[in-house]
């Protein structure tokens, strides 16, 4: 199922196969979204590595208890054309023009946290 452009539902589910709640999918049409500004912006693929998880594949790999990621409103981007911090500020850019809805971003290693709580976030 197509949610954007470039986006499929399929890449959104969690990695342990569990069943995607209805107000989890509600959150990941929201995220989907953004994803394709943020896309449309790099003008590249993103790779979602993670977005939704379940209680338990989010207890499995170290996730803490409330992370965004159980509700559907988070997901761990990364771009073969930028760097993790490239595409954060490429984010931050599009957050700051008010063209995309969440407020907190990470910026690790490897990657890029995106999630869309309403308060801002940074780390």
């Amino acid at each position: 199922m197509k949610l954007s452009k470039n986006f499929s539902l399929n890449e959104f589910h969690s990695k342990d196969g569990a069943e995607m709640p209805a107000p989890v999918f509600s959150n990941i049409i929201k995220l989907a979204k953004d994803l394709q500004v943020i896309r449309d912006e790099c003008g590249c693929a993103i790779h979602i590595n993670s977005a939704y998880r379940s209680e338990s594949h989010n207890k499995a790999i170290g996730g803490v208890s409330n992370s965004k990621h159980l509700l559907g409103m988070a997901c761990d981007l990364v771009s073969r054309n930028h760097t993790p911090k490239q595409l954060y500020d490429i984010i931050e850019h599009l957050i700051g023009q008010g063209r995309i809805s969440g407020n907190a971003l990470g910026l690790y290693n490897s990657f890029v946290h995106y999630d869309l709580r309403e308060k801002k976030a940074r780390w």
